[in-house]
């Protein structure tokens, strides 16, 4: 079976608040839960309407309480916006809580815009140490030595996987060097998918965390009973894509009967290739689909994000979606 996860970017869709989109998120997760997707993971973004996953420890912490074994993390946590210490501190108090059930995916971008960049009073040249800032956390959740004086508390000695997340080879390059498990953001920045998995495979050392690669790709899914429906539940993501071009980002919009009246065929050509990592369907549509996804990049594991303006057409998505892998798993396993 495909193993799957979720990422969850708590959407807020319009006539909805932040907390009501930290409400859906946890009735996600107890969902993903129940159908057996190994992780819930929700990311860093900051001064967007439409996202509600800023404080994302605090959302970890919140899903985490409100879940039995379901993993729980950052995809991710954008680690030039904040001190390895603080991060350390924070993923080691949600671990100490929850053992054994934190993940701390790392990306190296800002989760934001130039302005808010400052806002964090953060340096806009932070994300060139990105690398040594890995290091320095791996150090910290470490067991801590006699004579260390700074320590992260909770934290050191604590088991806390991380992550490279990327979607450029820059990322492929470092978690291979690391030996880290590496995620790709192919549920937006597809491009370069194939080459970054390529890059990490063959660049992989061995680690104490980790002993063979481990890859993780992202992947749009809108699933439904018929491949009409699902196109018109994808239209809210289509329209955000647009929005994102446009350069106004805002909630998650409404589906719409016809998309094309939407965008421009600039936007169009933008948002789709954008959106190329993209199931969309009934079960039948996406079991044939899913199965060359799998083939075409060999990941160990798909991070799956469904943004669907309805929340019970939310959760009936992921729950084709498990159905489906089920059955794929049954059919290797009468072929084996």
């Amino acid at each position: 079976m495909p193993v799957l996860s979720v990422l969850d970017l708590a959407p807020v869709p319009h006539g909805s608040t932040p907390g009501d989109a930290l409400r859906r998120s946890l009735e996600l997760a107890r969902h993903a839960e129940a159908l057996g997707y190994r992780r819930h993971w929700v990311a860093e973004h900051h001064n967007m309407t439409g996202i509600a996953s800023a404080a994302t420890a605090v959302v970890i912490g919140y899903l985490a309480a409100g879940t039995s074994t379901i993993r729980l993390g950052a995809g991710g946590i954008m680690l030039p916006n904040h001190s390895p210490l603080v991060i350390a501190e924070q993923f080691g108090t949600l671990e100490a809580l929850y053992p054994g059930r934190i993940d701390l995916g790392l990306g190296r971008a800002p989760g934001t815009d130039q302005r808010t960049l400052r806002a964090l009073r953060r340096d806009p040249a932070a994300s060139d140490t990105f690398p040594q800032d890995v290091l320095e956390l791996q150090a910290l959740f470490a067991p801590a030595e006699p004579t260390q004086l700074v320590r992260a508390v909770p934290g050191a000695g604590l088991d806390v996987p991380l992550w490279i997340l990327g979607s450029s080879l820059f990322g492929a390059q470092l978690a291979g060097m690391l030996g880290l498990p590496y995620a790709f953001a192919s549920h937006f920045a597809p491009d370069a998918l194939l080459p970054a998995l390529e890059t990490y495979r063959t660049r992989f050392e061995p680690s104490a965390q980790l002993a063979r690669p481990h890859a993780m790709v992202g992947l749009n899914v809108i699933a439904a009973e018929t491949d009409e429906e699902a196109r018109r539940l994808f239209t809210s993501v289509q329209q955000s894509f647009a929005n994102m071009v446009r350069g106004t980002r805002g909630l998650l919009s409404p589906p719409i009967d016809d998309i094309e009246t939407y965008w421009s065929p600039a936007e169009k050509a933008h948002a789709s290739r954008m959106l190329a990592c993209s199931i969309v369907g009934s079960p039948a549509t996406v079991r044939r689909e899913l199965q060359r996804f799998v083939t075409q990049t060999g990941a160990d594991e798909f991070m799956v994000v469904s943004a669907i303006y309805d929340q019970g057409a939310r959760l009936r998505s992921y729950e084709i979606l498990a159905d489906v892998a089920r059955s794929l798993d049954e059919d290797i396993r009468q072929v084996a």
